[in-house]
């Protein structure tokens, strides 16, 4: 007999904390609808009390999702407890994560508490968070750098308080796979009430080490692991999703447990939509779903594999999605096929008038890109939520003029709070051009961090995905763009990270001392 593995995908709540990758209400509800579809057993939606943003989210996901349970996110503090109960108020299935360091640096220099005050607190927090629903998982943060002895306590504790599912977190990154292993191995014999609680595991990747921690851990006896899709997450991210699954299921002659449950051919639509959305792109090396994972150029490699796939490839493309979902829409599709298609990639509309909208952009694509693939329609759903939730600054229109030997110069039209504005620049180049005339009308004083280019599909007519990272005291937003005009699609990619900068929203870090 071998164990579930339980799958806590944390995407919408960790992954959202890398910067620059927010998410809003009605992204997080596609994300969640996608890893319903993966068949992950938790989802963490986020963490209620950051925002009023947050809290909608959780709540909008809550609502939506039916075969996984949703979980929110709350510090050892009954504010926080309250407020994820609320969110998750109408969850199918719910469960509230509630956390406290227990690191020595952590309890010193950021909660000011002693060891005694923290194990009371983790005991009060737990207790509370019972009364909202029977499925608590409790955190000693920082578990990587507490002393053992402590750890024992406070999770003992936590276990006799109700808690039924205790995750062990390499919050900074710092553990080894064979020490961490060793750690979630003494942990679940040294504590009496071990037995009573799944042990859990979320680790993170400053060390790169991510996924070696996890899975040292479950082959430990850990039976849930903490993860995200393309490994997004703060810092250098998060054990990866896609490397976790595959991991487990191809080695089932090393784990003794069992991922029979998911269905793994939605991880790489998973990916896409996770890109596409927080304009993070996958290298194409990455394991599991970069372009090149299943890629074959050595001309031995090529010949093993054409004699026997198992030469060279020890799981099917097909099984993480590869080959699945790759109908080929063009001009002449109709308005059906266009619903069906995006109905099989997770994507409905609320109102037919959105539907319509949504139809007339893929028409207007269709006339320039003979072929539209799956990363097409999400990139082009995408780009239009972006557009209906950001309506402060629009693109009009773009003129720019890049020839050999004279200074490119751009001329941009845009409409501002319903106010149209022009203006002209000069630049290194036509998209340096392009951001200078959007500064002289917006003059949003911000910082360029980053600027890159993706193609979503192969081929000169491929759309461009622009991502443009821009930094305003402090605060830190990504925006994204897509045409198949670069150029286009830099200057949508500036303004969407405009709007974003220029909006009042603000989230509050998980991990501060005060929201």
């Amino acid at each position: 007999m071998t164990d579930k593995l339980i799958i806590f995908d944390t995407t919408l709540r960790d992954g959202e904390q890398s910067p620059g990758a927010s998410m809003t209400k009605e992204e997080k509800v596609r994300i969640a609808k996608a890893l319903e579809r993966l068949r992950v057993d938790v989802i963490e939606a986020g963490f209620p009390i950051a925002s009023v943003g947050d809290f909608e989210a959780v709540q909008a996901v809550a609502r939506v999702i039916k075969d996984s349970t949703v979980c929110g996110l709350a510090r050892a503090l009954d504010k926080d407890i309250e407020r994820a109960g609320e969110a998750l108020k109408e969850a199918n299935s719910a469960r509230i994560h509630t956390f406290i360091a227990t690191s020595p640096i952590h309890m010193k220099m950021k909660l000011r508490m002693e060891p005694d005050q923290v194990v009371e607190q983790a005991i009060k927090a737990v207790k509370k968070a019972r009364q909202f629903t029977d499925n608590v998982e409790f955190s000693p943060e920082d578990a990587g750098r507490s002393e053992l002895d402590f750890l024992c306590r406070v999770v003992e504790a936590a276990i006799s308080a109700g808690a039924r599912t205790i995750n062990i977190p390499d919050t900074v990154g710092y553990n080894i796979p064979h020490y961490f292993g060793e750690l979630i191995r003494q942990l679940r014999e040294r504590i009496p009430n071990s037995d009573q609680a799944i042990f859990s595991v979320h680790c993170h990747n400053d060390l790169g080490l991510a996924v070696g921690n996890s899975l040292a851990a479950v082959l430990n006896g850990a039976r849930q692991v903490e993860c995200t899709i393309n490994g997004l997450g703060e810092r250098a991210g998060n054990a990866a999703l896609e490397e976790i699954v595959m991991a487990v299921k191809t080695r089932k002659d090393i784990f003794p447990c069992s991922l029979d449950h998911l269905d793994t051919t939605q991880i790489l639509n998973c990916s896409r939509l996770v890109s596409s959305i927080t304009g993070f792109p996958v290298q194409p090396n990455k394991a599991i779903v970069g372009a090149n994972a299943f890629a074959h150029e050595s001309g031995i490699h090529q010949d093993g594999v054409l004699k026997s796939r198992e030469t060279y490839e020890i799981m099917r493309a097909e099984d993480v999605g590869w080959t699945a979902n790759r109908m080929v829409m063009g001009k002449h599709s109709g308005r059906n096929a266009f619903r069906t298609r995006l109905k099989e990639l997770g994507i409905e509309f609320a109102a037919e008038a959105q539907l319509n909208e949504a139809f007339a952009r893929f028409k207007e694509l269709a006339d320039k890109k003979h072929e539209i693939f799956d990363d097409d329609l999400q990139a082009l759903v995408t780009e239009a939520n972006l557009e209906a939730e950001n309506e402060s600054i629009q693109l009009i229109a773009l003129k720019v003029c890049s020839e050999t030997g004279e200074v490119p110069h751009a001329s941009i039209s845009i409409r501002m709070d319903g106010v149209e504005h022009s203006a002209v620049a000069d630049g290194g180049g036509p998209v340096d051009a392009a951001f200078k005339a959007l500064e002289v009308m917006v003059n949003s004083g911000s910082q360029l961090l980053l600027y890159s280019v993706n193609n979503i599909t192969t081929g000169t007519d491929a759309q461009g995905e622009v991502t443009v990272r821009l930094q305003k005291d402090g605060r830190i937003v990504n925006g994204q763009g897509a045409d198949t005009d670069i150029v286009i699609a830099s200057a949508k990619a500036y303004i969407n990270a405009l709007n974003k900068i220029l909006s009042k929203v603000q989230r509050a870090h998980p991990q501060t001392g005060n929201v």
